[in-house]
């Protein structure tokens, strides 16, 4: 694939997505509104992203866009910042890629959109991509919002879009935590005790980019497993009693279904926090 450019690429999914395609044999144009470490392994660019023209000078001669940057989560900034950045940044990123003739855009959605946190408890479980729209923040909103963008971008230019609804990323020096969840079940409950590791957020990424696709779409990425040392059926029963369970499930499975991203990107994650305590 031609140069691939990273937005976001000093944060720690940008970070993990720049290292893994550079490890994988692709030529990287990194960019964030500040400096990326210094073992990155490539220069990041400074830009602006809420200013169309450094959004369209930094995707110039970009053959691909992962596009990572963002306000990351809710409570940050204040909500009508959270939106009005959020939705100003993606909106400048996809319309620079139609601009720059891009073969694809993969960009950063979220679970938040499918309803957390789940103070109201899921109409189901495992939450899947039917479980959409659910904005319950300005955060998740304006993830909703560029979901429909993108529809409408790409219709307009031909570009595949990909959209990732991360779950909570992590790595192995946040698994020490996870014992402090498994005494009180509801500690975690706004995601349904799920994670991302930030390696396989980063493969997904990767695997998003090659894969066979069309207009524009939208997958959960999330581990195989939940962050609890409890099976998932006895958490569910425990605190969503009345919640459906839609399929039988395995004993720690992940209850945010990551069957659609098997089947359309070959994401099959790797890592889990029981390889590491």
């Amino acid at each position: 694939m031609a140069k691939i450019c990273v937005t976001g690429a000093a944060g720690r999914l940008g970070r993990a997505v720049v290292r893994d395609l550079l490890d994988h044999g692709h030529e990287v144009v990194a960019t964030d509104a500040r400096p990326g470490p210094q073992d990155l392994g490539t220069q990041v660019l400074l830009a602006d992203l809420t200013e169309y023209g450094q959004a369209a000078e930094v995707l110039d001669g970009a053959g691909a866009v992962v596009h990572l940057a963002n306000i990351p989560a809710p409570g940050i900034h204040t909500p009508s910042e959270t939106f009005n950045r959020n939705t100003t940044m993606n909106s400048n990123v996809f319309l620079a890629a139609a601009r720059a003739g891009a073969g694809r855009v993969v960009w950063a959605s979220s679970e938040t959109t499918l309803g957390l946190p789940f103070d109201v408890p899921p109409r189901y479980a495992p939450v899947d991509e039917d479980h959409y729209p659910f904005p319950t923040s300005t955060y998740s909103l304006s993830k909703v919002v560029t979901e429909t963008l993108a529809q409408h971008i790409s219709q307009w230019s031909g570009i595949p879009f990909v959209g990732l609804r991360f779950s909570n990323i992590l790595g192995p020096a946040d698994y020490e935590d996870f014992p402090g969840y498994w005494r009180d079940a509801t500690l975690r409950r706004w995601n349904l005790w799920g994670y991302i590791d930030e390696r396989d957020a980063a493969a997904a990424c990767r695997l998003a980019l090659d894969a066979p696709a069309e207009g524009a779409r939208a997958l959960v990425i999330a581990a195989a497993d939940t962050v609890m040392n409890r099976p998932s059926a006895e958490l569910m029963k425990e605190v969503f009693p009345g919640v459906e369970i839609r399929r039988d499930l395995g004993e720690f499975e992940t209850l945010l279904a990551i069957d659609a991203a098997r089947d359309a990107l070959g994401f099959v994650p790797r890592h889990s926090w029981r390889d590491h305590l």
